[in-house]
C-alpha cells in the first residue's frame, strides 16, 4: 500500500521537476513551460485548484487501490492454499 502511494507521487514530482528544469535552460523555456503548466492544471483539477492536493488525492486513491489488490491477492492465496 505504501509503495502504491509513493510511486505516483514520485512519478508526478519527478515529471514536474524535470519539466521545470527545462525552463531554466536558455532557449528551452517554452518547451519546459508548456508541460509544466499542463501538469499543474491536471493536478489542480484533482485537487480543487491546488496542485499539491491533487497530487495527494491521486496518491491516496492509488494507495487505496493497491491495498484492495493486496487484500484480494492475500484472500486468493489463502483459498488456494487450503485446496
Amino acid at each position: 500500500m505504501v509503495l502504491s502511494f509513493f510511486a505516483p507521487m514520485l512519478l508526478m514530482s519527478g515529471s514536474l521537476a524535470s519539466t521545470w528544469l527545462l525552463t531554466c535552460i536558455p532557449g528551452l523555456e517554452f518547451i519546459g513551460q508548456v508541460p509544466t503548466d499542463m501538469l499543474l492544471d491536471v493536478l489542480g483539477t484533482f485537487g480543487g485548484g491546488c496542485a499539491f492536493q491533487g497530487m495527494l488525492t491521486i496518491g491516496l486513491v492509488c494507495g487505496f487501490v493497491g491495498a484492495l489488490f493486496d487484500v484480494y491477492v492475500f484472500y486468493n492465496f489463502q483459498t488456494q492454499k487450503g485446496n
